[in-house]
């Protein structure tokens, strides 16, 4: 029997795509400005309501600005603070994860200290106060969610460097006279970048929700910047007239979120080389079990003939 295929879920695999495709191309799709609105269209509904109009299809907002252009450049803001945050601070939470896996000693033990430090911060309160603090602005929602996101890959990545510094190469590699860094970025890194993938997949999805709270809370990316927790704060007053207003962008980050974690899962099965193993060996016993079954039951028939005979 051959091993089943891992081929990509396809609705996180749609929904991602329509994400990024919108995101970068949301100059030419969007069909109106996501800032500028008019007044006198304000709280259209959306086309399949009463008085609903094909020119707004999802409706307008109390300012008439048009909801789905602004849902359009929402998955824009949405994938660049993803996109940088998750770059960032992977990259110093990889650096210090290598550093103190293979070092250990002191130095593992106060970077694991920060680490720990990082990890026991409640992370929304802390945004909300460093965001505050230093004003809200795109360039800081970024830096802050990058501070809180690092301790989670240098934990991670520490823990899959201890395990893979005890392998047979790299004590070759340590016997030749490699140096420290020579070994981490010619034989560890490699082996934690699948980890590193899936990591991150995984954590899209909770930027995505860090960057809606803030701008919902008001201390994120600030107005009129059409990120989608801010469009849900804008509609908040008006849920029972007009709830196109929030209930949209809020089901946008919903659907992504969801694809997002969906497709985090995925990675991890098709990339763990233990949960291929599993799956591997799953496959393997299946015919196995399936032929061992008649040998067994068949056993007394084959023998009845040999009793007859000698009877």
């Amino acid at each position: 029997m051959r091993a089943r295929r891992r081929e990509i879920p396809w609705f996180p695999g749609v929904v991602l795509a329509t994400l990024v495709f919108t995101a970068v191309f949301a100059a030419y799709l969007a069909p109106h400005s996501p800032t500028e609105g008019d007044i006198t269209q304000k709280l259209i509904p959306p086309i399949w309501m009463e008085q609903g109009d094909s020119d707004h299809p999802l409706g307008t907002d109390r300012f008439g600005r048009d909801v789905l252009s602004r849902i359009i450049y929402g998955s824009r803001i949405s994938l660049i603070v993803s996109l940088i945050a998750i770059g960032v601070a992977g990259t110093v939470g990889t650096l210090l994860g290598l550093i103190a896996g293979y070092r250990g000693g002191v130095t593992d033990a106060v970077l694991m200290r920060l680490t720990d430090v990082g990890l026991s911060l409640p992370t929304i309160l802390i945004a909300v106060v460093l965001v505050a603090v230093s004003e809200p602005s795109f360039r800081n929602v970024i830096l802050v969610i990058a501070l809180l996101l690092w301790p989670r890959f240098a934990r991670q990545v520490r823990g899959e460097t201890l395990a893979i510094k005890e392998q047979d190469f790299v004590a070759l590699a340590v016997v030749a006279g490699r140096s420290s860094a020579w070994i981490i970025s010619r034989h560890i890194f490699p082996n934690v970048v699948p980890t590193l993938l899936v990591i991150s997949t995984l954590q899209v999805g909770y930027v995505i929700l860090l960057e809606g709270t803030l701008s919902f809370l008001g201390v994120g990316v600030p107005p009129p910047s059409p990120a989608w927790g801010l469009m849900i704060a804008d509609g908040r007053g008006f849920l029972a007239t007009a709830w196109w207003i929030s209930f949209l962008p809020g089901l946008a980050m919903v659907l992504t979120v969801l694809a997002v974690n969906l497709m985090g899962d995925w990675l991890r099965d098709h990339l763990d080389p233990k949960l291929r193993q599993l799956g591997r060996a799953a496959v393997l016993e299946a015919p196995a079990a399936a032929s061992v079954g008649p040998t067994v039951d068949e056993a007394p028939v084959r023998g009845a003939p040999a009793g007859g005979g000698g009877g």
